[in-house]
């Protein structure tokens, strides 16, 4: 299927990967590919993006926040505490055996590599079945227009035809994603 995607299409996605890493999430998910089209979608679609409101920077910055306290966020220590779980208390325990910057020095296994070498012991981080989807969904929608490759733009057709929770609030709701979709049918018209 990724010989069908456009150069800018294939970057995304390899952007995606690498900034879920960045970002130190465990998957590859919905909101890291909307990243990747942030990043490396051509200009008019990075310009019809930030009309609304998305840039990189900024869906960096809420996903940077989203996940501060660690691989677990807010929402995870919220889970924990209700089943009695402190995770301040485990962090400070943490803290307190082996140093105060032990969970910030943590060492990943030797040997392992990322992306093209790049990055260290990160190792591979799989797609998430959402974020895959959201790939196979990109295909559909080429061949719904009947267009002959995969566009950025198709893919972010594919991202706003099944967001998950996290890029909903992103793209600011339902109503602004229904907004959306034709504005990106209209800059795929107009590049064909």
């Amino acid at each position: 299927m990724f010989e069908r995607f456009s150069k800018e299409a294939r970057m995304a996605v390899v952007v995606a990967q690498e900034d879920a890493r960045e970002l130190h999430a465990p998957t590859i998910d919905v909101e890291h590919v909307l990243l990747g089209l942030l990043s490396q979608g051509d200009d008019t679609l990075k310009a019809l993006l930030a009309a609304s409101g998305l840039t990189h920077a900024g869906v960096w910055g809420a996903l940077s926040e989203q996940g501060a306290a660690g691989p677990l966020g807010q929402a995870d220590a919220e889970a924990l505490r209700s089943i009695g779980i402190d995770l301040d208390a485990v962090r400070e325990s943490l803290e307190a055996t082996f140093g105060e910057d032990a969970l910030d020095r943590a060492v990943p296994a030797e040997g392992k590599r990322g992306f093209f070498g790049r990055g260290k012991g990160f190792g591979h981080i799989p797609f998430t079945r959402e974020a895959k989807k959201v790939l196979e969904l990109s295909l559909r929608e080429a061949l719904a227009r009947k267009d002959n490759g995969i566009e950025a733009g198709h893919i972010l057709l594919a991202v706003l035809r099944a967001p998950n929770a996290t890029t909903t609030r992103l793209l600011g709701g339902s109503e602004a994603i229904s907004e959306l979709r034709p504005k990106v049918h209209g800059l795929l018209d107009r590049a064909a």
